[in-house]
């Protein structure tokens, strides 16, 4: 895998982890029973993976727009100039992710997390996270103290590679 594939694919996980370490409040979000929408920017630090050393440390940082749900959304990460880099859609029975000028199809999303992480991800509990809600989930520590300045940080401590994502809500 090239280096600036590496680094796409750490940003759309960054995005979708941080979408779903986010959190809805007020001025920062708007919700209703069927959609939610957040934008903000987003940071991910991800430790070397000694377990197979094919993944290398890497930092990323990305503006990004998220709707939906976990059954259903959109999440669009944007460049400094405000285009959109890359795209994943999702429902509950595919998941496509855009970039580059290519398109890849997956079963769900947590197929298409699977692929780009190599693990899974606790995509349900990420979106109980964007509502605000402080669910336990092992291998996870998520900071909800200051969310409502809109500010999020997240850990993951296993299974490795140790990452840390933070996010800040833009109104």
């Amino acid at each position: 895998m090239t280096m600036r594939r590496s680094l796409w694919l750490m940003g759309i996980f960054a995005a979708l982890f941080i979408a779903g370490c986010a959190i809805n409040t007020g001025a920062r979000g708007q919700k209703d029973t069927y959609s939610s929408i957040w934008h903000g920017r987003l940071a991910l630090k991800v430790d070397a993976d000694n377990a197979t050393l094919h993944r290398p440390g890497q930092s990323f940082s990305a503006a990004f727009e998220l709707q939906g749900h976990a059954q259903q959304g959109e999440l669009q990460l944007l460049t400094p100039l405000g285009t959109t880099a890359a795209r994943v859609t999702w429902t509950t029975t595919s998941a496509t992710l855009e970039s580059g000028g290519e398109t890849h199809a997956y079963a769900d999303l947590q197929a298409l997390l699977r692929h780009l992480l190599g693990t899974d991800v606790p995509v349900i509990a990420l979106f109980s996270w964007l509502d605000g809600q402080a669910v336990a989930l092992e291998g996870w520590q998520v900071d909800l103290t200051q969310r409502t300045q809109g500010k999020i940080i997240a850990h993951r401590l296993h299974p490795g590679p140790v990452a840390e994502l933070r996010l800040v809500l833009e109104d």
